[in-house]
């Protein structure tokens, strides 16, 4: 080969040399995350369950024009775990769950890494298959094929002005029956749609006629030689369902259920929040009995979650306690 070859040849060598380690850097580059194909899907699953139209969220994250706007407050928002709410502690304990709303790490870099890249759109042909959004006031249990409730009790409705400071709504409502039913499952919705938008949360409690004083959970014991527990005064007070938006109804486990007497009354206890535009609405709660001769051997009780015993969240619960307490079934 002749001298010029040679220097041809070490020149091309030299030039692969210099350029090897650039394609490399480029094919290790992270790929580009759009809203359309990595960001929507995440939307989708864990956000617009509230994130929709006609729900109490401050907006709706449904498309990318909506989204896009809000870019740095999701980026906040979730980087600090603020959103979706989900309040386990995700260093200790249980972390399976099902219906579980909170981001993996991942999830929460993916969104990260869109905002921090000027939250691009992406191609649209990406974009999941949209979900049904929220369209009616139907009873999710009746959508799962239950049917409709045995009975609906509803509560009086209150009227948000558009500014306003959050309510708490606390109506007490009748319970029209002349026999104690066996409750098998439990729906609390807002009583209209519009309704939904301003109903953050509601929960349905009881007043006992005298002769149900086991609906009284106290299973979990109760402080001795001591202040009494602020937790053993709410998980003591009977309550047929707690609701949010997001959730749908509550089955019982078989043989388990709530029983409802002649005289009991439900006392509501109902947070509101003003969205911008008047609405007057309250919550309903549709109960499934259980039928007649076939009746569950065992109550069932909601109790408040502490912590997993040891946890940091667990030591602060307990500090005004003066002995260990577990709930329990009691037979009815």
């Amino acid at each position: 080969m002749s001298a010029w070859g040679l220097k041809t040849a070490g020149a091309l060598a030299a030039g692969a040399m210099l350029l090897s380690p650039g394609l490399a850097a480029a094919a290790d580059a992270p790929k580009p995350v759009t809203f359309s194909k990595d960001v929507a899907p995440i939307f989708q699953d864990k956000c617009q369950s509230c994130h929709q139209p006609n729900s109490i969220a401050p907006m709706s994250l449904i498309t990318y024009q909506e989204a896009r706007p809000w870019a740095r407050s999701i980026k906040e928002r979730v980087s600090t775990r603020q959103m979706p709410p989900w309040h386990i502690d995700p260093s200790v304990g249980v972390q399976h769950f099902k219906n579980d709303m909170s981001l993996s790490q991942e999830q929460i870099d993916t969104i990260v890494r869109w905002v921090d890249s000027g939250a691009p759109q992406g191609n649209p042909a990406d974009l999941p298959k949209p979900k049904p959004l929220q369209s009616d006031n139907e009873w999710q249990a009746v959508k799962d094929g239950f049917g409709e409730p045995d009975l609906v009790v509803r509560s009086e409705e209150q009227t948000m002005a558009a500014v306003h400071q959050d309510e708490w709504w606390r109506p007490i409502s009748e319970i029209p029956i002349t026999e104690p039913r066996w409750v098998r499952m439990v729906e609390i919705r807002p009583t209209n749609m519009k309704a939904r938008k301003i109903v953050h949360h509601s929960i349905a409690y009881l007043v006992l006629n005298p002769d149900n004083a086991e609906a009284v959970n106290t299973g979990i014991g109760g402080a001795r030689g001591g202040d009494q527990d602020p937790a053993d005064l709410v998980n003591r007070r009977p309550q047929l369902m707690e609701w949010a938006i997001g959730k749908g109804y509550d089955r019982f486990p078989d043989g388990t259920g709530k029983l409802i007497m002649p005289g009991e009354k439900i006392s509501w206890d109902e947070h509101i929040h003003a969205i911008g535009e008047e609405i007057t609405g309250g919550s309903e709660i549709g109960m499934w009995f259980y039928p007649k001769g076939q009746e569950p051997k065992k109550r069932i009780y909601l109790v408040g979650f502490t912590g997993i015993p040891g946890s940091r969240a667990h030591r602060r619960s307990t500090s005004r306690r003066t002995r260990s307490r577990r709930p329990k079934a009691s037979p009815s």
